[in-house]
């Protein structure tokens, strides 16, 4: 089965807390702090397997979980960081962020990785609050918590050329003539459900991957038929062959299915659209009179089409194919190597982690503060301890909490709320 798109969640490794701890050995009074740092969270990690081919394995494993770090311990030892997720994707694979759609990056390279969450750090022991004033400080920093997010993976096939054109033109069988890909050939449409790639070979010239993908039929970009849904797979492409049934024996007029891909073409893509064209006309061996093809020449010639890239072939027989191959390597040549381009308001840019609070003033007049930043600071102290609350007020007021709190009208001796631990303010 052929999976090109999937949606996954990831989430990376929490940190672990910080410990607490005293040393205390015997003949050795009042040891002090010897809380050590909590390990860090492990990453997930999107690596490159040049052997998949599909995004067939995501659709029964969808949520990937890094190991979180272990937690600190006495001795000022350090807990153990989480071991980092790698989660393996076929090369030419887009991650977009699911909630925004935009691009995250491009795995498009053998070996190629990308962070696609970052651990969260782990926290101080207590042995790093230690201060001249405060010797004994009877708290430590929680473990930051890992980034989680949905993403999702679009798989776009890494090829030098595309095959376009209207079902049974006889596409599949261009590609099982030129190179050892084996796609299924019958006489009816969409045969092709899925995109096949296969590798030509050319005397004298560097081999280049070929892409077949499903027919496309007129109204394809409004979500008719199936190939609109497969030509993300020759966006990579650096040109592309469109094959014509120029015999006419299922009563369709080969210019008019020509000018109808292509216009289907534009409205899904402009770049694509302007890509470099070949222009395959198939099936001549079926042909009684010469004069159909050259009628073809004239009216593409009116319409600015060039010549020299116009090829009548009969995939069939193998007739005129060569020649066809030879002028698509000797196009390939003078055509750079480039990486798929990311429009700049396309990029998902990953904002930086900050612990936020909002301030309210509730019925009864209770100035609430409320946010991760609250959450985080209650985690990391002991306000039942003197030193720890403290700390808690010097936090408070080196983060702009207080100024925040008179900017917002709040006397002597009015109350405040962090989640159930209630003070009176005096500044």
């Amino acid at each position: 089965m052929f999976i090109d798109t999937a949606k996954i969640f990831v989430k990376s490794g929490n940190g672990g807390n910080g410990a607490v701890s005293f040393r205390t050995e015997k003949y050795i009074p009042l040891g002090g702090p010897d809380g050590g740092d909590g390990g860090n969270g492990g990453d997930v990690i999107l690596v490159v397997d040049a052997s998949m081919t599909t995004l067939l394995d995501f659709s029964y494993a969808r949520k990937f979980v890094a190991k979180p770090g272990i937690q600190g311990s006495g001795s000022k030892c350090y807990g153990k960081a989480g071991a980092n997720l790698e989660v393996k994707v076929p090369m030419g694979t887009i991650v977009k962020d699911f909630e925004t759609d935009k691009v995250m990056c491009d795995l498009s390279r053998v070996g190629q990785t990308y962070v696609v969450c970052k651990a969260g750090k782990g926290g101080k022991g207590n042995v790093k609050f230690c201060t001249p004033t405060r010797q004994a400080p009877n708290f430590a920093e929680p473990g930051m918590p890992g980034e989680e997010r949905w993403i999702r993976l679009e798989l776009k096939l890494l090829a030098d050329v595309g095959l376009l054109g209207f079902p049974n033109v006889g596409k599949s069988t261009l590609l099982s003539v030129v190179s050892k890909a084996r796609p299924k050939i019958a006489n009816y449409h969409f045969t092709t459900l899925k995109p096949n790639l296969g590798v030509v070979s050319v005397k004298g010239a560097q081999s280049f991957v070929m892409a077949d993908i499903p027919g496309i039929i007129e109204g394809a970009a409004e979500g008719v038929g199936l190939g609109i849904g497969f030509l993300r797979h020759i966006e990579r492409t650096r040109m592309l062959i469109h094959v014509v049934d120029i015999s006419g024996i299922e009563g369709r007029d080969a210019v008019e299915d020509f000018v109808k891909i292509n216009e289907e073409l534009r409205k899904y893509s402009i770049k694509l659209w302007d890509r470099p064209q070949i222009i395959a006309c198939n099936k001549s061996d079926m042909l009684f009179d010469d004069e159909v093809f050259d009628s073809f020449k004239k009216r593409l010639n009116e319409m600015g089409y060039d010549d020299s890239k116009i090829f009548k072939i009969s995939a069939a027989t193998s007739q005129g194919v060569e020649a066809l191959m030879k002028e698509a390597a000797r196009m390939l040549s003078t055509i750079p190597v480039t990486e798929l381009v990311i429009e700049e308001e396309d990029k998902f840019i990953v904002e930086e982690k900050r612990f936020t609070y909002t301030i309210e003033i509730d019925a009864e007049g209770t100035f609430v503060v409320d946010g991760t930043f609250v959450d985080r600071l209650l985690n990391a102290v002991n306000i039942n301890e003197p030193d720890s609350l403290k700390y808690f007020h010097k936090v408070l007021k080196n983060k702009g909490v207080f100024d925040a709190l008179v900017a917002k009208g709040i006397q002597d001796g009015d109350l405040v709320r962090l989640q159930k631990f209630e003070f009176e303010f005096l500044l």
